[in-house]
């Protein structure tokens, strides 16, 4: 059987790019991007953003890949606004899927989100730790404990100082003790007489 050749010559770039487009995906893999051991804020009602993104064996984005995201049943976490636990998402031209905005729920403490990604019945699973807290934006519990001790030493040391000043300002208005000797009564035995008493001279 003979085979026509083309009357024209096919480019090289035009012939790669043609064989790019046809060879399929061997295997797709699932990149976190942004949420890894995010912090999510109960009180501010903080939610850290979660971004995935799914490459081919070579590490080229793949788009029009479909990524789930399943919360917790349970426990810290929380849900997305319509009440639901999963959320689906197509990637975009980077290969990137944003997680929608979660909304938290009232438990503190670690959770994860499970991550799954298929595009022409290749799949790709990935886990995302985060956590929630409580802490307001004011001054912390520990903080406030900190700062009633130190006015506690503060106020112990001004009461020893003016304990210390009063005892001082007592000793220093009473008058000291005189040092003037008594008056006493002197005597003089003169030779050839009688003992005489009278004041000193």
């Amino acid at each position: 059987m003979a085979t026509s050749k083309l009357p024209f010559a096919v480019p090289a770039g035009l012939l790669l790019f043609c064989t790019s487009l046809c060879v399929a995906a061997q295997q797709i893999n699932l990149v976190i991007v942004e949420g890894e051991g995010a912090i999510n804020n109960i009180k501010l009602r903080t939610a850290r953003e979660t971004i995935v993104k799914v490459e081919d064996e070579n590490h080229k984005p793949v788009a029009g890949a479909v990524v789930v995201f399943l919360l917790p049943n349970d426990g810290p976490g929380g849900a997305f606004f319509n009440g639901d636990k999963t959320s689906t998402v197509t990637t975009d031209e980077a290969g990137q899927a944003r997680m929608p905005r979660l909304q938290m729920n009232s438990w503190t403490g670690p959770f994860s989100i499970q991550v799954h990604a298929s595009f022409q019945g290749l799949e790709a699973n990935a886990t995302v730790s985060q956590s929630s807290v409580s802490t307001g934006g004011g001054i912390s519990t520990g903080a406030k404990v900190g700062i009633v001790a130190g006015i506690a030493a503060v106020g112990a040391v001004v009461a020893v100082a003016v304990s210390k000043g009063g005892g001082s300002s007592s000793n220093s208005s009473t008058p000291p003790p005189s040092t003037t000797p008594a008056s006493g009564v002197s005597g003089s035995i003169g030779i050839g007489s009688g003992a005489t008493l009278g004041p000193p001279h």
